[in-house]
């Protein structure tokens, strides 16, 4: 038995794979980033930009990624040698995204440990009763009932100078625990790495038995966010206030379309949130068989996709709307983004709500499901690209079990310094730099040169057409040829031109040494691209074009593992060629 090499798996149902990539693709910055960003840039004047970049960068990187791991039948590590071999450091690197992703298993453990609370009556963020409250703790749902609507009252409780609301007390000093700055690393708080440790479990089991495993967890993970997001946005719309909140949500402020920050926003709003240059989108598309319809999923994918984020909004807004009627206070005062709008300002809202925990329940139990498809998405694409470097070694029975529980157990180690006091610090310190938008951009920037110039986007449609019977229209040719490189080198220049060091929501500001920390792991993410390139052309044999004709193009048989050395050296033209596929022998209508 030790001796049987498996076969790579390839999905039993295609439901399994839409769910899985529907769950991946839609997450928790569909949740609390678009709405913020909607509200920040101009309401529905944000949608101008959203659409154009969902229309000529995210829709065409979707469609790309997944063709490409449907076409290759591997994961994003291995299979840019069929596509273009000089730029196979972009497997490395997206590796190292997915990788440093792992510490998104903290927001899970958030979430969690507000969902074990939200069964408390009263809900502990509600009152300025509990261990970690102080004398500055002020109980705003107290408050309201008693009238708290004269200026004064306002003015004390808004001030973080004078007085902090329970909620954000709790936030601070009973899940996070916070210190006073990243050089100050404390204690572990051991509640947060209990939960931290179940959500490891958790994503263990979802993906220890791969797509067989992955396909059934999905019918959960997937499904149930959009019922209890529906069952949220009912109950917000019919709260008093809701359309105040969802106005200050949709009102167009076409001025701010005149600033750089707004394009910024959106481009990198639709980047992250489509799941592009993360691998993962390459990962689920090489399970695919490779006669199944990818060109209609991607379209149908994106539309979901976006879509959600928009009603995410109503579910949001609604509830903000009615929380600053009960507080009397503008929207633009109640509203927060990222992590203070999931764990500060919505639990807020829910506290004042009659039956508080049953919303909270409903909120975080939605939180905790989205987050999770992402994260066990992704380390699925971290076991796929292990295995498909070591084929040998890890298509072997309990090879890949084995080391799941090796991976999980070594990075939920080396995770706990996010629940120590300063964790919160080093979180925000590698989100800013180390994932950001100009790695992502810059990685989108190869991916278009390597396909649409290297491997060819004429081919790469032929393909598309062989595969799925369908040719893709001809803006998506035009967009890997021409227009996603060019937006994506355009913002890749002015997010340096538009940089600001982070700074903490308190004002803090973090030492040079760690604004030195971030920008090194900023660097990690893009260096293996070039030096890829150039360890390959400087160990390669030949003249210098000689080199770099073998290893610009693709081999030109991708079902061929020999290479293509010897044909391009005897004919310098790369011609297009007919497209052969590992396996002709697939039932067309069932992936249809």
């Amino acid at each position: 038995m030790e001796n049987i090499i498996e076969k790579r798996e390839q999905w039993k149902r295609k439901r399994e794979y839409l769910l899985t990539s529907a769950g991946n693709v839609v997450g928790l910055g569909n949740v609390w980033r678009f709405p913020y960003l909607c509200f920040k840039n101009g309401g529905g004047a944000f949608l101008l930009p959203y659409c154009f970049f969902a229309l000529l960068c995210g829709l065409p990187l979707f469609l790309l990624e997944t063709v490409i791991g449907q076409y290759a039948q591997e994961s994003s590590m291995t299979c840019w040698i069929k596509f273009c071999p000089l730029a196979q450091g972009t497997g490395y690197s997206l590796t190292i995204i997915q990788m440093i992703a792992r510490m998104y298993t903290l927001i899970l453990a958030w979430a969690l440990l507000y969902f074990i609370y939200s069964f408390r009556d009263p809900l502990p963020w509600a009152t300025c009763t509990n261990p970690w409250n102080t004398e500055k703790c002020v109980d705003l749902t107290s408050a309201n009932m008693t009238g708290f609507q004269s200026d004064n009252l306002t003015a004390k409780w808004t001030s973080r100078n004078l007085t902090m609301s329970s909620v954000s007390e709790f936030w601070e000093r009973g899940v996070l625990s916070m210190s006073e700055g990243i050089e100050v690393i404390g204690t572990v708080h051991w509640e947060l790495m209990l939960c931290q440790l179940a959500c490891w479990v958790s994503c263990y089991f979802c993906i220890w038995k791969g797509v067989r495993s992955t396909g059934k967890v999905v019918y959960v993970t997937a499904l149930f966010p959009y019922l209890m997001l529906a069952i949220l946005m009912v109950r917000g719309v019919t709260l008093p206030g809701a359309w105040k909140g969802v106005v200050y949500y949709l009102y167009p402020d076409l001025s701010r379309l005149t600033l750089l920050q707004v394009w910024l926003d959106a481009c990198t709003q639709v980047l992250f949130s489509y799941g592009v240059v993360a691998g993962t989108l390459i990962t689920l598309g090489s399970y695919n068989k490779v006669k199944n319809n990818c060109y209609k999923d991607s379209l149908w994918l994106c539309l979901l996709n976006s879509c959600t984020s928009f009603v995410a909004g109503f579910a949001v807004f609604s509830v903000l709307g009615f929380m600053a009627e009960k507080q009397g206070l503008p929207v633009d005062k109640v509203v927060q983004s990222g992590a203070g709008l999931a764990f500060i300002t919505f639990p807020q809202a829910v506290a004042m709500m009659p039956l508080p925990q049953l919303w909270a329940v409903c909120f975080f139990i939605m939180l905790l499901m989205l987050g999770l498809d992402t994260v066990f998405a992704g380390l699925e694409t971290i076991t796929a690209s292990v295995i498909d470097m070591f084929p040998t070694q890890m298509r072997r029975p309990w090879r890949r079990e084995i080391f799941l529980i090796i991976f999980c157990s070594v990075f939920f180690l080396i995770q706990i310094i996010f629940t120590t006091q300063g964790g919160i610090y080093l979180f925000q310190l590698i989100d800013y730099y180390a994932v950001n938008g100009a790695g992502v951009l810059f990685l989108c920037l190869i991916e278009c040169v390597a396909v649409g110039w290297a491997f060819g986007a004429e081919r790469m449609c032929d393909v598309v057409e062989r595969m799925t019977g369908q040719r893709p229209c001809v803006l998506f040719k035009l967009c890997w040829r021409y227009i996603t490189p060019l937006i994506c080198m355009t913002c890749f220049i002015c997010t340096f031109l538009n940089y600001q060091p982070l700074t903490s929501s308190h004002g803090y500001v973090y030492p040079d040494w760690a604004y030195g920390l971030g920008w090194t792991m900023s660097c990690f993410t893009v260096v293996p691209v070039p030096i890829w390139a150039v360890v390959k052309i400087w160990t390669f044999n030949g003249t210098f074009k000689e080199r770099l004709l073998v290893l610009w193009y693709p081999a030109r048989d991708p079902a061929n593992s020999e290479t293509n050395e010897n044909n391009l050296l005897r004919e310098p033209e790369m011609k297009t060629t007919s497209v052969s596929f590992h396996d002709t022998n697939y039932n067309e209508n069932e992936m249809s």
